[in-house]
């Protein structure tokens, strides 16, 4: 069944942060999001009630690209740039653990609850994997010369994806770290890769602006590829009830497509929706009120109201 074509209100401007925002987290259900960039800050924000003023849960040194709620451990991961992987008790905001990485920054963290694993793509191209139970490094492998840039996990199959900077998809096995695929598609680097909530599909995107869709059962052959955006595509996630893919854009857009047909349905710019000024760097959609964040070098956070409509 094709999705009718959304209507998106901008419900609120989420302001606090002194620099970029390049990142968000939380748990799909949940009304919390959890923000940090450039700054150093990490802040959270009621979805649910865009109108209170975020709440402080942490500040670092350096800049912060990845983070991960653990709603289970009341937990928040985050990837805190030349200094390795930190971990907040939420109840109390304290730092729980500190683990030390290379020295590079981290641009992205994957957390599997069947594995107790927590895996994490380095800037010098190693792909770290921690002890879910205090969090000890495990195993450092390299992968590439170049970045590794996001992670997506197939649980069922248990294929974990990274993408990088030298262009490339790997697929390795979650357990062993073995290397089933090496995908070679994109013609720049690749930003953000996602499995399909049904497991048919991988997408992939990144700095050549195309959506790329790759059939899993048939040995990660190219489905289908699309010209999404004008420039980087730095973020794509499905909507807790999939029938919606988002978007977003260096081009400061946020698109939303239909998650089965990968039609376009809604162009959320400053134009039409009072949108962000510049990069739209993630998205999250948090509870159930159709809701859906974004973050921007322009400092923001934007809460989204989506709702099915008629074109």
């Amino acid at each position: 069944m094709t999705t009718s074509r959304p209507q998106v209100q901008k419900l609120a401007t989420l302001a606090g942060h002194r620099d970029c925002v390049y990142t968000l987290t939380g748990t799909a259900g949940e009304e919390l999001v959890y923000s940090a960039g450039a700054d150093g800050l990490v802040v959270s924000w009621r979805a649910d009630a865009p109108e209170q003023d975020g709440e402080l849960v942490a500040r670092v040194e350096n800049s912060v690209y990845a983070l991960r709620h653990l709603p289970a451990r009341n937990l928040l991961v985050l990837g805190h740039n030349f200094q390795g992987v930190q971990v907040i008790d939420l109840a109390t905001r304290t730092l729980l653990h500190a683990t030390a990485l290379p020295p590079v920054a981290i641009f992205d963290l994957l957390y599997s609850e069947a594995r107790q694993r927590l895996y994490v793509a380095l800037a010098d191209g190693t792909l770290a994997v921690l002890r879910a139970s205090d969090f000890r490094l495990e195993t450092l492998l390299r992968l590439s010369e170049k970045s590794l840039r996001c992670l997506s996990l197939h649980e069922e199959r248990g294929e974990l994806a990274v993408g990088g900077s030298d262009w490339r998809v790997r697929i390795l096995d979650a357990d062993t770290l073995a290397v089933r695929h090496t995908i070679e598609g994109a013609t720049n680097s690749v930003f953000t890769a996602a499995y399909s909530p049904d497991g048919r599909y991988l997408l992939t995107a990144g700095r050549d602006a195309h959506l790329r869709i790759w059939d899993v059962a048939a040995g990660y052959q190219e489905h289908r590829s699309i010209v999404a955006h004008l420039f980087t595509i730095n973020h794509l996630i499905f909507s807790p009830d999939a029938r919606l893919l988002a978007t977003c854009s260096m081009d400061k857009s946020i698109k939303l497509w239909d998650a089965e047909t990968w039609q376009l349905l809604r162009v959320v710019d400053r134009a039409r929706h009072a949108g962000h000024g510049t990069s739209v760097n993630k998205l999250f959609w948090p509870g159930s009120r159709n809701r859906l964040v974004s973050c921007s070098d322009d400092r923001t956070l934007a809460v989204w109201q989506v709702e099915e409509g008629r074109s």
